[in-house]
């Protein structure tokens, strides 16, 4: 068992919170404990047990104030566990965003080529350089929404990277006034598309007040027949 302040998280940025699977995972633990060990390897220098794999664990454990958490070490590199992980994870539905963070990760910070990094996974250096530019051409505002489970990681690559490749104040305009609340995908697209398609003005709209457009929109698409009857 590992106390937290032995724990280094510094690689939690790389995974997505999804909301819905950490609730049930809380209340899993606060009813049985933790079943499944966090993964760690030995830090750089040695001090702390970097972890690999169970931030989910760690935050839930955190939140019921528990004092420890139960983990298992790998005996290898931060960057071989970052590998292995993902490979023995390769069924689960990671997004593009996801592997693009933990490819920028070994190439950056671990000094893998994308050569290097298309052999470990089996890709092409095309899909490697793919994912890499994905993660480089969002705005890390964008991608920090991403994480923090505010902002549908489909709806970002689809429609707000193609707006912060073509004007990236009024995509982080945008981000900034629509993550109040959850929007789906649907909803990204039909702003993106109304955005393309209109006017100084309406663009303006769209990225100061995206919920009001989305309004305006519905009430355009209605039937005749919806809509509340004229004043006399």
């Amino acid at each position: 068992d590992l106390e937290f302040h032995q724990l280094d998280l510094r690689y939690e940025p790389l995974r997505m919170r999804h909301q819905a699977r950490e609730r049930r995972l809380l209340a899993s633990i606060a009813e049985v404990g933790q079943q499944t060990p966090i993964v760690v390897v030995g830090g750089d220098r040695g001090a702390r047990h970097v972890v690999v794999d169970g931030y989910k664990r760690v935050r839930c454990l955190r939140q019921l104030h528990r004092d420890t958490v139960g983990a298992v070490a790998w005996e290898m590199s931060e960057a071989e566990a970052l590998i292995f992980r993902q490979l023995l994870h390769e069924e689960a539905a990671d997004t593009a965003l996801e592997q693009g963070w933990l490819l920028r990760t070994l190439h950056e910070d671990h000094g893998f080529s994308m050569e290097q990094l298309a052999r470990r996974f089996d890709r092409s250096v095309s899909w490697v350089s793919r994912r890499l530019s994905l993660v480089r051409d969002l705005p890390p505002l964008v991608q920090q929404r991403v994480q923090e489970g505010r902002l549908v990681a489909h709806a970002a690559m689809k429609y707000l990277v193609p707006l912060a490749r073509a004007n990236t104040p009024d995509c982080l305009r945008l981000v900034e006034a629509m993550t109040s609340r959850p929007l789906s995908t649907r909803q990204i697209g039909r702003l993106y598309h109304t955005y393309l398609g209109g006017t100084a003005q309406v663009r303006a709209l769209v990225i100061t007040d995206p919920f009001l457009v989305l309004r305006m929109d519905e009430e355009a698409q209605r039937p005749a027949d919806d809509l509340p009857p004229a004043a006399n």
